[in-house]
């Protein structure tokens, strides 16, 4: 079998380059605002054999090139005859245009694992891709499934037509209508009713691309999100051409909530659609790689698809090519978020490749955070840099104490993250730095007054923040007496701003669940996201705020329609329910891959499948009375009614 081989790191580099270059907004395109990572335009590709045979082989390249046997050059697409004996083959291939690569068939001499890229400074082991293995294909162009929808309601208003899916979808749109027609036409997509009627104020609207002439005409739309067709003029053939990537179907979820199963089945929707090549924040707006969105995604694929590759990519598409000269995305928090992001994926797939590949820029990176720190050895943003945390009245006035919270989660991850690779020096560096940060962060960001870490010591204020405070518990800054007063003085004070994103949702619901206090994070995924439901929703949005109504709520950024109505941080409920109340959880002790501690209290029945890892899973059927248990390729500990039970592969058990 043969692979296409590349540069390491480079086929993610130029899809993500792609993608953030792929964001459109009312006809103008809008290339993300941080720098962007090339790629090499000119590599070998090589590797030595011992032949005892003569064999032969072919090289199809993307790129201009030669092939190199030994000292004889031979041009691309012939067949190549060589040995017995030492051969070495090369491969010169160079492309302006995107990603060089090559593909070398034959019984012997094939490309894939054991080829080393060389990039004429540096060598490194060639990448690959197990999804592209054919001459065919170009691995410069990703590979989408397609499924066809046909509109489900056609109704005439105002002037025109409007066309309604049954959901929302990521879609180019093929429209048939004499040529004429389509030469003057403007088609509007939006995510709501409202948008696509809104003329020139719909986000995305489009003069179809026209393949074909005369009644053989067709208008072609680019892909983008869309639920919601608006086109002027009488009733016309329109079809969504729903292009997705098809991860394995490796998660269900059902009980005896029709809300619960709703929220859950909204939830993946919404998730599938945002994960592809890498974990996007939204499909209309922004379509880009977040460092901060792709760390929740981590979380939620950990529970649902259970993929790892679309994770490797996401995490090396954002860290981009050394020497590093700015925060992932601009955003201080987003680079910290990283870190802890690969000490996620390790956690969930035993990834050591990965973590050997990866390791040497979680180094550098902690180096750039280290030159940017102050004289307390707190984490400080400069010119350029964008100190995030939340859409919400926070006090940024000198270091932000949930940066440092941040900061000292992220130098324990790098330190555990060393010791794994046995980089005894670095874990140790690592793990002083934040101890001495842990003891600088209490003694100038916790206030016994208040019972609560402030958001900042400079300015004066001593503003309390809920967001602050969950990174204190998250990051383990907060100590037990420090988490109940934060729990009574913050969490539980109406009189704080609530948190109106589902991206600190996240982290205000698994403090809770960390705490104990599941029937409050079940009654806030039955409000919250139970409130997008009642508003209509097909998936979830980027923010919610139950007091905005009407046309209203879709607004954002001071954009009328500028709220993303599919955001992958919506989808946070599988995380929730998964962890919390199906009560997994992964862990690397021996053979024991995980623990599974349900909550079967909060349901009469609950019947469930979640992957474990790359390749196992878990199944959980109650019916009230008996539980069952089921393991697949993955052995754990069943934790239920003050018992323990090794589970290997089924494990029956009553109540009583």
């Amino acid at each position: 079998m043969s692979f296409w081989i590349w540069y390491p790191e480079d086929f993610e580099r130029w899809h993500a380059m792609k993608q953030n270059f792929s964001r459109v907004e009312r006809g103008m395109g809008w290339p993300a605002f941080w720098k962007s990572e090339g790629i090499r335009n000119r590599i070998s590709l090589s590797k030595e054999y011992g032949l005892e045979r003569v064999t032969r082989f072919i090289v199809h390249a993307r790129g201009v090139g030669f092939v190199l046997v030994n000292e004889e050059k031979h041009p691309f697409e012939t067949e190549i005859i060589c040995g017995p004996g030492p051969v070495k083959v090369t491969v010169h291939v160079g492309r302006l245009d995107a990603l060089p690569c090559a593909l070398i068939e034959g019984d012997i001499i094939s490309s894939g694992p054991g080829w080393t890229a060389d990039d004429y400074a540096e060598k490194a082991p060639a990448g690959f891709d197990l999804s592209y293995q054919t001459a065919d294909q170009d691995p410069a162009e990703w590979q989408f499934d397609e499924r066809s929808y046909a509109p489900v309601r056609i109704e005439a208003v105002k002037d025109g037509t409007l066309y309604e899916f049954e959901t929302e979808l990521t879609a180019k749109l093929e429209i048939q209508a004499p040529e004429t027609r389509l030469m003057e036409m403007t088609v509007f997509c939006g995510e709501s009713r409202e948008e696509a009627l809104a003329g020139k104020d719909c986000y995305l609207w489009w003069r179809p691309n026209i393949v074909g002439t005369g009644e053989n005409a067709v208008g072609v739309c680019p892909r983008c999100a869309v639920r919601y067709v608006f086109i002027h003029g009488e009733p016309i053939s329109v079809t969504a051409i729903h292009q997705y990537v098809k991860f394995p179907q490796r998660a269900a979820f059902s009980c005896d909530d029709p809300l619960l199963n709703q929220i859950w089945q909204v939830a993946e929707h919404t998730f599938r659609l945002c994960s592809g090549a890498f974990f996007l924040d939204g499909i209309k707006r922004d379509g880009w790689i977040w460092s901060g969105d792709a760390y929740q995604s981590i979380f939620i694929n950990r529970y649902l698809l259970g993929d790892p590759g679309v994770e490797r990519r996401t995490l090396i598409a954002l860290r981009g090519n050394d020497p590093i000269s700015g925060h992932i995305n601009t955003i201080v928090d987003y680079s910290l978020l990283w870190v802890v992001g690969v000490q996620a994926h390790v956690e969930t797939f035993q990834d050591s490749h990965f973590l050997h590949q990866i390791f040497p820029k979680v180094k550098s990176l902690m180096a750039f955070c280290a030159a940017r720190q102050d004289e307390h050895g707190f984490l400080i943003g400069k010119d350029r840099d964008w100190t995030f945390i939340d859409w919400a009245e926070l006090d940024k006035d000198g270091p932000n104490g949930a940066i440092q919270m941040m900061y000292y989660g992220a130098l324990n991850a790098a330190a555990l993250l060393a010791s794994k690779i046995d980089d005894s020096q670095a874990s140790e560096r690592y793990g002083t730095r934040a101890k001495e940060l842990l003891s600088c962060i209490q003694a100038h960001y916790w206030s016994e007054n208040q019972g609560a870490f402030v958001d900042s010591f400079t300015s004066g204020k001593r503003h309390v923040s809920r967001q602050t405070n969950l990174m204190a518990i998250r990051c383990g800054i907060a100590e037990p007496r420090q988490i109940t007063l934060i729990a009574q003085k913050v969490l539980q004070n109406e009189n704080l701003p609530p948190i109106k994103t589902p991206y600190f949702q996240f982290y205000a619901l698994d403090a809770l669940g960390q705490m104990g206090d599941l029937e409050q994070v079940l009654n806030q995924i039955r409000s919250y996201w139970g409130g997008m439901l009642d508003r209509g929703a097909v998936t979830f949005w980027e923010e919610f705020d139950p007091e905005i109504t009407g046309t209203a709520q879709y607004g954002m950024y001071g954009d009328p329609f500028g709220k993303s109505l599919c955001h992958a941080w919506g989808a946070s409920p599988i995380y929730l329910l998964a962890r919390y109340f199906i009560g997994l959880e992964l862990c690397d002790d021996g053979n024991t891959r995980f623990i599974l501690s349900p909550r079967l209290d909060f349901f009469q029945r609950l019947c469930c499948t979640l992957p474990v890892g790359t390749s196992g899973s878990v199944s959980l059927d109650w019916n009230g009375e008996k539980l069952t248990v089921r393991a697949k390729n993955a052995q754990g500990l069943l934790r239920i009614w003050d018992k323990q039970i090794n589970i290997g592969e089924i494990v029956c058990i009553s109540r009583t």
